[in-house]
C-alpha cells in the first residue's frame, strides 16, 4: 500500500511539474501583436484625440489620450489611458516640418509615444552649425520637440560578414518569401541595387541568387530571386546560431515597449525593446522613413537580418549607430510595409522543421542568421521551456511531492528489508537446538 501511495504520488508531482511548464505564461519575450495593444483603440479614436500607444513593464497595453472622454472609452475597453497635451496631430506635424527643411545627413526623429514628444537625434558627424540650425527651427515648432546628440554615426550595416556576398557588399539574409510561382529573400534594400548577384561564399563557388527588384532610399527593402526559383526545404526557419533555430509562423506590427529579437551574421541573437515607430533616417546614401527603432544592438554586416518575436516577423535590419560592445539604437525596415509594395508574401508552415536543401545550407551555415538552415528548431521556444522548467514558482510544489515520495519509497524499501532480516532470524532462531 505504502509503495503504491510513494509511486502515485511521484506521478501526481510529475503530472504538477508538466501542468506548471504548460499553464505558466510566457515571461521573456510575451508576444504582442499590433490587435493585443492600444492601436486599434488609437485608429477607432483618430489622431486628434490620440498620441500613440505602447506596451507597459507589466505588458499591458497604454494609450495617450487628449481627453477624457477618450480616456473612459480606452478604460472601458481594458486598457490603461494617460492624458498628454500633444494629439498625434501635432507630433506629425512637426516631424513634416522637420522632413520639409533641407536634409542634414547623421539625423534622425521619432515620435516618443511615452514622452509625448518629438525627439530629434544628431550623430558625430552633424556640425555645429547645422545642430544650431536645426535647434533653431526645432525651437520654432514648439516645446515637445526634444534635441540629443548620440555618440557614433548613423549608417547603413552593409560592411562586414557571411552569408550572403556579392560586388556590392555582404549582408545578411532575412526572410523568405513568395509570390506564388517563384521565391525570393527579402533583405535590405541598400545592400545592392537591381542585378547584384549573390553568393553564399567569397570566392563565387556557391551561387544564391540575384536582386531583382528593391527601394532604397525612401524604404530599405529589396528581393533575391533564388537561382532556381526555389528556397527548398526549412524556409520557413531563421537561424540563430549555435546550431539553432526559430520558425517563423506568420507576419505582425511591431508595438512600442514589445521585446524583440534580432539575428545577424556578424553580432549573432541580440534582443531588446521597441523604442519608436515611423522613425526617420538621414543616412548618408540618403533618407529613409518609416522605419521601427529599437535599442538592440548591430553591426556591419547584419544589414536586412531578420527582427522577430515569438516567431513573429516583424523587421528587416536597415542601420543605426552603435556597436555590440558599448550599445547602440538599430531602425529596421517592417516586414508588413514591404510585403505589401512587393506582392509577396511570408514563406510560413505548421510541419515538422524539415532538414535544409543544398541551397538552403550554403545559405545559411549553422552561425549565420538566415532562413532555411540546417538546424533544430529550438530558440525562443527552447529558452522559455529551459526558463519554466528551472522557475521555483512553477515547479517547486511538483518537485517537492516527487521528492517526498521518493524517499518514502526508499524508506518502505528499507522498513520491508529490515522486516525481513528479522522474520529470518526469528524462523531459524526457532529451530537452534
Amino acid at each position: 500500500m505504502t509503495r503504491l501511495a510513494s509511486v502515485g504520488g511521484i506521478v501526481l508531482g510529475a503530472a504538477m511539474v508538466t501542468q506548471a511548464v504548460a499553464s505558466e505564461p510566457p515571461v521573456a519575450s510575451p508576444r504582442v501583436l499590433a490587435e493585443d495593444t492600444g492601436a486599434d483603440l488609437v485608429e477607432r479614436l483618430g489622431a486628434s484625440r490620440t498620441a500613440g500607444s505602447w506596451i507597459d513593464d507589466k505588458g499591458r497595453p497604454v494609450v495617450a489620450v487628449t481627453d477624457d472622454k477618450a480616456a473612459a472609452e480606452v478604460r472601458e475597453a481594458g486598457a490603461t489611458p494617460k492624458l498628454v497635451r500633444h494629439s498625434m496631430r501635432e507630433l506629425k506635424s512637426a516631424t513634416e516640418t522637420l522632413r520639409s527643411a533641407p536634409t542634414v545627413t547623421g539625423t534622425a526623429w521619432v515620435v516618443d509615444y511615452r514622452s509625448n514628444e518629438v525627439v530629434v537625434r544628431g550623430d558625430s558627424t552633424v556640425s555645429a552649425g547645422d545642430w544650431s540650425e536645426l535647434t533653431d527651427l526645432a525651437d520654432g515648432i514648439g516645446g515637445f520637440v526634444r534635441m540629443e546628440r548620440t555618440e557614433g554615426t548613423f549608417t547603413t550595416r552593409i560592411n562586414g560578414a557571411l552569408p550572403i556576398l556579392s560586388t556590392a557588399g555582404r549582408c545578411s539574409a532575412g526572410f523568405n518569401v513568395t509570390n506564388g510561382e517563384t521565391d525570393f529573400i527579402l533583405t535590405a534594400g541598400h545592400c545592392g541595387p537591381n542585378g547584384s548577384v549573390w553568393f553564399a561564399d567569397n570566392r563565387g563557388n556557391q551561387p544564391v541568387g540575384r536582386t531583382v527588384t528593391g527601394s532604397f532610399p525612401g524604404n530599405d527593402y529589396s528581393l533575391v530571386e533564388y537561382t532556381g526559383g526555389r528556397a527548398g526545404d526549412g524556409a520557413d526557419v531563421v537561424a540563430i546560431g549555435n546550431g539553432q533555430g526559430v520558425r517563423i509562423t506568420g507576419v505582425g506590427q511591431a508595438s512600442v515597449g514589445q521585446r524583440v529579437f534580432r539575428s545577424g551574421s556578424s553580432s549573432g541573437l541580440r534582443d531588446g525593446e521597441v523604442t519608436a515607430l515611423n522613425a526617420t533616417v538621414n543616412y548618408p546614401e540618403g533618407t529613409v522613413s518609416g522605419l521601427i527603432e529599437t535599442n538592440v544592438c548591430a553591426e556591419p554586416g547584419d544589414s536586412g537580418g531578420p527582427l522577430f518575436s515569438e516567431g513573429i516577423a516583424l523587421g528587416v535590419t536597415s542601420g543605426g549607430s552603435g556597436d555590440c560592445q558599448a550599445g547602440g539604437t538599430t531602425f529596421f525596415q517592417p516586414v508588413t510595409q514591404a510585403l505589401s509594395a512587393l506582392g509577396v508574401q511570408l514563406i510560413t508552415s505548421a510541419a515538422p522543421a524539415p532538414s535544409a536543401s543544398g541551397t538552403q545550407s550554403a545559405v545559411a551555415p549553422p552561425q549565420a542568421a538566415a532562413p532555411g538552415a540546417s538546424t533544430p528548431i529550438s530558440g525562443e521556444a527552447g529558452r522559455e521551456l529551459l526558463a519554466r522548467l528551472a522557475d521555483p514558482k512553477n515547479v517547486g510544489p511538483g518537485l517537492l511531492v516527487i521528492g517526498g515520495s521518493l524517499i518514502a519509497l526508499v524508506a518502505t524499501r528499507w522498513i520491508r528489508t529490515e522486516q525481513d532480516r528479522k522474520a529470518y532470524q526469528r524462523y531459524y532462531s526457532a529451530t537452534w537446538g
